[in-house]
């Protein structure tokens, strides 16, 4: 077995190891889920410095250890400027990030959620502020869906029958539970339904993962609520960077 390997990932995480040492976690497509060393990376002048920042796309050449592999070399193929620059964003990133995280394996091959994963990110990188949150909601339905848990928002979990919101009655709307997978019509079974969903927020959940969605700003925050208490329900995890989004919001 040879004593180096080559891969291209993007860094995912990344915390202070010894005294100059950075212990990163990174996805590539070829292998999954790595945690590597880069060393000295957190001295100011190191080349590892920003190649080690969150969310920066780096082909590497990598060193086998006895306990953990080491970066030899990088070169930063993508990087994503405009996430750091406005906290938003960058709550939003780390939200889906974290989500990755619960999802990834590692040593097997993860080249869809790769490839998902940085198009949702360069979505974030670009779209303008009012479209920060839509993206989200958008790239949370993408993950689930990617990982075989997406809910069930067409038809009723329990009744198997078609959901038709009607915006125009301002009575109409269904309810969300997390345990039974997806929307439950109103009447059925009182009680199982965790949160209740208005015919807008319906209509906008029918239509995800798509982009530019219609919507308004509350509409968006229930949805990103709901498919984050579905998301952990079902990930067996809770989103901890839901709270910075969250302070951004309000």
């Amino acid at each position: 077995m040879s004593s180096t390997y080559k891969v291209t990932g993007i860094n995912l995480k990344s915390t202070p190891l010894g005294e100059t040492d950075r212990l990163v976690t990174i996805l590539t497509p070829e292998q999954g889920l790595l945690r590597v060393v880069a060393p000295g990376a957190r001295k100011i002048h190191s080349p590892l410095a920003g190649r080690s920042a969150l969310f920066v796309v780096n082909t590497l050449l990598v060193s086998r250890g006895r306990t953990l592999d080491r970066i030899c070399q990088a070169e930063t193929l993508l990087s994503h400027p405009g996430l750091s620059r406005q906290l938003l964003r960058l709550a939003a990133a780390q939200y889906l990030a974290e989500m990755v995280l619960h999802q990834s394996l590692s040593g097997q091959s993860q080249a869809e959620l790769f490839l998902l994963f940085c198009q949702r990110l360069e979505c974030l990188d670009q779209v303008p502020e009012a479209q920060v949150l839509p993206h989200l909601v958008g790239g949370i339905f993408a993950l689930l869906t990617l990982a075989g848990l997406a809910p069930q928002v067409h038809t009723c979990v329990m009744t198997h029958q078609p959901l038709e919101p009607n915006p125009l009655d301002p009575q109409w709307h269904v309810g969300w539970s997390p345990s039974l997978g997806g929307v439950v019509k109103a009447g059925v079974l009182g009680g199982v339904a965790t949160t209740r969903l208005a015919a807008a927020d319906l209509r906008s959940l029918q239509q995800l993962p798509a982009l530019d969605l219609p919507g308004t700003p509350a509409v968006w925050q229930r949805l990103e609520q709901v498919l984050r208490q579905y998301a952990e329900y079902h990930l067996e995890r809770s989103i901890r960077s839901s709270e910075l989004l969250h302070t951004c919001l309000t």
